[in-house]
This record gives structure tokens, sequence and C-alpha cells, in this order.
């Protein structure tokens, strides 16, 4: 018999030598998924009567409303008691993303509930005075893509790159004719500089050109997501980290709204089923 032509070498755990230096990717931990919001043991029933009446507004009007439309329902809460209040915010509780949008000379502040495309609405004039507090049931609320789209231009000042600054030059470039040509109903211009040759300078020349715009979305999910509007017409800058806190994806998306703000169709209907249930276990709490 033959000798065998290939040598055998083992393989499987504990078969080869590990060097003692290898770092392993952090586990990226749990992913967000809905839960019900705590609710307080004991409950005026007054209270309780008067947030079952705001909420079964808000149902029926997710009901009745087509998503996407942009006349989305929403339901002013000035005229709530303060435990009232305090009872919508605990019944609805806190989602995954939270926006910060500079309004002319005030400012809104969104957060997302635990009913996905059911939103929570401050707002706020310039002495800090709070001038507005309703929720609203919608993709994403319509006043953060109109306030990035007013605090952006076309005809953003192209500074000249300084030493050190290698591709971020024909980015640019390619960012500012992309905003130019794109009108609404394109699909997404989007620059991956994850898998781009660039060095520090680059990326502070691209962050010093574009600007900071008028909106910021931070979203909690399998890791975290920021995505900031640019002084550049419907363009924003999205990143991506992982549990660990490191950043994984780093884009630049030229479009009226990147997917991952908005919520979509089909978590907007598992949301009417789950309030409608909310409802049910609120009423007899």
């Amino acid at each position: 018999m033959k000798a065998f032509p290939i040598p055998v070498v083992a393989f499987g755990p504990g078969s080869q030598e590990e060097d003692d230096t290898l770092e392993y990717i952090p586990s990226p931990g749990a992913m967000s998924t809905f839960n019900v919001p705590r609710m307080p043991e004991a409950i005026d029933p007054a209270v309780r009567d008067e947030v079952l009446g705001v909420l079964g507004r808000l149902l029926d009007a997710m009901r009745a409303w087509s998503f996407g439309d942009p006349d989305y329902p929403e339901i002013d809460l000035a005229g709530l008691s303060a435990p009232g209040l305090k009872l919508v915010n605990e019944a609805l509780g806190q989602g995954e993303v939270s926006i910060v949008v500079e309004a002319g000379e005030g400012r809104l502040r969104i957060q997302e509930t635990v009913f996905a495309g059911v939103w929570r609405e401050l707002g706020f004039d310039v002495a800090k005075q709070q001038v507005r507090d309703v929720v609203s049931a919608a993709p994403v609320p319509g006043a953060v893509g109109v306030c990035a789209r007013l605090a952006g231009s076309v005809g953003i000042s192209v500074p000249p790159p300084p030493p050190g600054v290698m591709n971020a030059p024909s980015i640019l470039a390619e960012l500012v004719d992309a905003a130019a040509r794109w009108k609404s109903g394109d699909g997404a211009h989007i620059v991956n500089l994850t898998l781009l040759p660039l060095v520090p300078d680059d990326l502070a020349y691209l962050d010093g050109a574009l600007g900071a715009g008028s909106v910021l979305v931070l979203s909690r999910g399998y890791g975290n997501c920021r995505v900031s509007s640019t002084r550049l017409a419907n363009t924003w800058w999205v990143q991506y980290f992982n549990s660990a806190d490191n950043l994984i994806l780093n884009t630049i998306e030229v479009t009226d709204m990147p997917d991952v703000v908005p919520a979509a169709a089909d978590d907007f209907g598992d949301s009417v089923e789950r309030l409608d249930e909310w409802i049910e276990t609120l009423r007899f709490e």
C-alpha cells in the first residue's frame, strides 16, 4: 500500500495554536424588542378614564388613516391634567428613536413610543417655554423632513482642501452634484465611507464642508445609529455603532429621509393591534 500523498492535519477546537494577543469582536448584545410599558400599581379611576379617552381617539385615528398620507393623525395633549399627562407618558413608554429638531427660533424634541410609528412631540420657543405637546402617528413626524430641507442648500461653499486631505474633495464634488440633481421620489444616492481609502483629515474636511444641519436622530436597536442632516440639501450623515460603541458603518446619503429613521408600514400595523390590546388592559387595571 502506498503512503497517502497528502499530510493529515488535525483540525477543530483546540487543534490549532492560538495567539495570546488575538482580540475577539464583542458580542452584539440583545436586540431591542417590544415591551409592554410598566404602569403604576394604583390608578385613579378618573385619570384612567381621561387617558382612555385620549388613547381611544388616537387608536380610532390610526385605524382611519392611510399609512404614508402626509395628513397624519395628531392628538393635542395640552388640555390634559398633570396626572393624566403623566399616565399617558407611562402608557406609551419610550421606543428606540429620539429626534431633536432646530426649528427656526425654537426646538422640537420628538420621542418614538414603544408603539412603532407613534410619537411624542414637544415644542419649545426661543425662551425655552413649551408651546407644543402632541402625540402623533406617522412614519416620522413631518416637521423632521421639513426643517431639514429648509436648513439645507445646494449652493454650499466648497473650501479648498488643506494639506493631508486625499480623497475627500472628489467625494464632496460627487455629493454636491447628487444633491443638485436629486428630486423627490428618486432613490437614495449613498456614499459608503467605510469602504473608501480615507485618512482622518479627509473625514474632518467632509465634516467641515457639509456642516451640521437642523436635525439629529438617535436610534437604539441592534446597536446604535446616529443620523444627522447637513447644510447640503437632502444630504444626511448616517453612522452605525455596535454595542461596544465602535463605528462599523459610516455613510453619507442624498435622500429625503434615510430608511433607518421612519417606521415601516408592517410595524405600524402591529402598533395598531398592540395599542388596542394595551387599551383593553388599561381599562381593567
